[in-house]
């Protein structure tokens, strides 16, 4: 008998037996579509390197990708197996040969990792794409090792299909809060003062240190494994796409980014091959549709991580 769950604990982990109707929303796609417009917000229930080939060529603007990570690991009974770095390339040589083409020309790619696979990712990447940046995000948790250093960040490779492409730096600024405040003229200088405290709103960098990654009282958090914070894909969102583009996500999981890219105001299509999974993409994509919030981003600001005073008036 399932173990109840604590009044708080707001993790989604709908069954499949229970989520049929959920399922039911999703769709497979087995012959040519002509027209991305035919599928757009929606989940494909499939194998993405099947599903690809399918899909109109130069019709996404930002592919958001987080595929396996080399490493053995169990998803919903499936398992994903370590491979040789050889193998692992061939793998990431493969699905990036198949999502390719559907990237439009001012188009831009992000590829989720860890620290060991990031140097075949960076390496792949480069082969087909303008890399653009590395940005590392700290995990803020993670379990210890007695023989290394705990694994508490994880990469994430930016690129591009061309040099003409969109990033919008003005709608990921972070709002940081001013420590030793500055006056000219008993004024502040480069910084301003509400409610919420001292802050100035500051230039992303490629370190991100004020991602939460979801826990059991979150609204967000499902019982995916490897699931990634909804404010993370958001950056990568509000930066490289406009409203009413079109986000694509080929390793969908518990469906973040279609999430994200509906809260923002943006066309979505993801692929995932489990059932399970695809029904809590959809349970969240419904959730989405009365509230649009983003923890940890507010006001069209990023706040650092527990920096709550201006977000609990809200």
């Amino acid at each position: 008998m399932p173990k109840e769950k604590a009044p708080r604990n707001r993790t989604i982990d709908t069954p499949v037996s229970d989520g049929k109707s959920l399922l039911a929303r999703c769709i497979e796609i087995a012959a040519p579509v002509k027209s991305l417009d035919a599928v757009l917000s929606k989940t494909v229930h499939g194998d993405m390197l099947a599903v690809c080939p399918l899909l109109p060529k130069e019709s996404v603007d930002l592919i958001v990708a987080d595929p396996p990570y080399n490493l053995t690991k169990a998803f919903h009974g499936g398992v994903f197996s370590k491979k040789t770095a050889a193998d692992y390339e061939s793998y990431t040589r493969a699905w990036l040969d198949a999502v390719r083409p559907l990237l439009k020309k001012n188009g831009s790619i992000y590829v989720c990792c860890d620290w060991e696979t990031s140097l075949i990712v960076g390496r792949v990447l480069g082969d087909m794409f303008t890399v653009r940046n590395r940005i590392t995000w700290q995990r803020e948790k993670g379990r210890g090792a007695r023989r290394n250093w705990k694994n508490g960040m994880e990469d994430i490779w930016f690129a591009t299909a061309g040099d003409d492409y969109t990033f919008n730096i003005d709608k990921v600024k972070q709002r940081r809060q001013v420590i030793a405040p500055y006056r000219a003229d008993g004024k502040p200088k480069d910084w301003n003062e509400d409610a919420g405290g001292r802050f100035r709103d500051t230039c992303p960098s490629n370190f991100w240190d004020d991602i939460t990654v979801p826990f059991w009282s979150m609204a967000e958090n499902t019982a995916h494994p490897t699931q990634k914070p909804e404010k993370l894909i958001a950056k990568l969102i509000l930066a490289s796409s406009d409203p009413g583009g079109v986000v694509f996500d080929p390793f969908l999981g518990a469906g973040t980014t279609s999430v994200v890219a509906k809260k923002l105001g943006r066309r979505y299509l993801g692929i995932e091959q489990d059932a399970q999974y695809c029904v809590w993409a959809e349970q969240r994509l419904a959730l989405a549709d009365t509230d649009k919030t983003i923890q940890g981003y507010t006001d069209g600001v990023f706040w650092e991580r527990n920096t709550l005073l201006a977000q609990r008036k809200k």
